[in-house]
């Protein structure tokens, strides 16, 4: 899977230039884009469904976005996820309009939900933004 790795990276790159409280769902056992995220200062967590995931220099709790602990993700100004199974992206949508963040999702494949959001471009990869916080 390294021959992937330019994606995390360009994601990370396009967080991390852009934002500066970024919270991570689904961060399973690829980090990449996280520790980029986090080495530029602006991620705060990292999430996943999993109990027990560890990852060097990140901070990662365990919650379910279908019921989430809206105290984790207060204040983020990007939620983002990196090949989330398509329906995650609903309730990823509700919790940033919860707490007011953009959502970013890098989709796996030709998935997309619903009609796309609005595409972000971010190099050799696409973004979908489906929600945009307001000023």
């Amino acid at each position: 899977m390294c021959h992937y790795k330019h994606i995390e990276r360009s994601i990370g790159e396009y967080i991390a230039g852009r934002y500066r409280r970024a919270v991570e769902v689904g961060i399973g056992n690829n980090p990449d884009a996280a520790r980029l995220v986090a080495a530029a200062g602006a991620l705060v967590l990292c999430i996943d469904i999993r109990p027990g995931i560890r990852h060097e220099g990140l901070t990662v709790v365990t919650d379910d976005i279908f019921e989430p602990d809206l105290r984790l993700y207060a204040g983020a100004d990007v939620i983002y996820a990196v090949r989330p199974g398509v329906e995650m992206v609903q309730p990823l949508i509700g919790l940033a309009a919860l707490v007011n963040s953009d959502l970013l999702v890098y989709h796996l494949g030709c998935e997309i939900y619903g009609d796309g959001g609005e595409v972000v471009d971010c190099g050799p990869v696409l973004l979908h933004c489906y929600h945009r916080r307001s000023p």
